[in-house]
């Protein structure tokens, strides 16, 4: 049966929705509940991903105009009332099929030079389309900065975790920097996540070099898709392992998946997704380990359910955190 997205009228209705959405991202401020009713958009089919990147890479390409000519397209016709609330959605059609037509936007092959910041708050989950048709999926709390040159595409994780998907390009490698240790590609799909201590990458795609700030291993580690590897404190990579992509991604689909996690590794997780962070009470109850999924939008039916699946109990303390202990 035909989904009512691959109909012509569907689709419209999609691109409605898309351009909808767009104009609210561009909104100085974005509240959690709207930036969670907008990630359940995106997860409920790919098409709406798709029309929300070409948005996001028409609206790239307007930088590349004089800004002079910018504010003359966006001024609404004379006599013209318009006809939907969408005028960002039909001036930034109109930009693209200008710098196109003029030979300023090449797509991949683009030299211009280019420089942003993404951040995400608690709970929130953003999805930024670059210039070159490379994709940023940003978890909760984290943050990006972005630097576009002629010979090389550069990205800063200053903090948290994020999931690229790098367009190919073997003229202009795409490194992201995680300040312990640093990623090089020319196209694959990966996931990094920068802590306090560490750093990790985990590779669904293609191929990656990570290189630590440890000058005695001067070598870059390859890892190819479904291996992983860590950066510790002090630079040094440690040797690829195997990983689950699946579960390590999880959380661009709004979930936690933990298989045979020590509790440890879950408080760790989970103190990403509350206000107040999640202890473990002693290293007997930080070993034991759990098998199970659960919603990231709501970390509190984890700690509901976890006295069921293990011997522990969850006390609150008095500056409102939560901790693990021995039951």
């Amino acid at each position: 049966m035909m989904d009512s997205r691959e109909c012509p009228c569907g689709q419209n209705r999609v691109r409605d929705e898309a351009a909808q959405w767009f104009v609210r991202l561009q909104a100085p401020v974005m509240g959690v509940d709207e930036r969670q009713r907008f990630n359940g958009w995106l997860d409920e089919h790919p098409n709406h991903r798709d029309e929300i990147q070409l948005l996001q890479g028409i609206w790239s390409a307007t930088d590349l105009l004089p800004r002079e000519r910018l504010r003359a397209l966006c001024e609404p016709p004379a006599k013209r009332p318009a006809r939907r609330p969408l005028l960002r959605y039909a001036v930034a059609a109109g930009l693209l099929a200008m710098a196109v037509g003029l030979g300023l936007f090449s797509g991949l092959g683009s030299s211009t030079d280019y420089s942003a910041e993404f951040a995400t708050a608690l709970g929130e989950r953003r999805h930024v389309a670059l210039p070159d048709g490379s994709v940023i999926d940003l978890n909760s709390r984290s943050r990006v900065r972005i630097q576009y040159a002629h010979h090389q595409r550069r990205v800063e994780l200053a903090e948290g975790e994020a999931l690229f998907r790098v367009e190919h390009d073997a003229d202009r490698p795409f490194t992201v920097d995680a300040g312990n240790g640093q990623v090089t590609v020319t196209g694959t799909r990966f996931d990094v996540r920068r802590d306090v201590d560490k750093t990790r990458v985990a590779v669904e795609q293609g191929s990656v070099k990570v290189q630590g700030r440890d000058v005695s291993q001067a070598r870059f580690v390859s890892l190819t898709a479904g291996l992983g590897t860590q950066i510790d404190a002090q630079g040094k990579v440690a040797t690829p392992y195997a990983i689950d992509a699946d579960a390590l991604t999880a959380w661009r689909n709004g979930k936690l998946v933990f298989t045979n996690a020590s509790l440890n590794e879950v408080a760790e997780e989970v103190s990403r997704y509350r206000a107040k962070p999640l202890r473990v009470g002693s290293a007997a109850v930080g070993n034991l380990r759990l098998t199970s999924v659960f919603r990231s939008d709501n970390p509190e039916a984890l700690l509901k359910a976890l006295p069921n699946i293990l011997p522990v109990a969850i006390r609150t303390l008095e500056d409102g955190s939560q901790e693990i202990i021995a039951r």
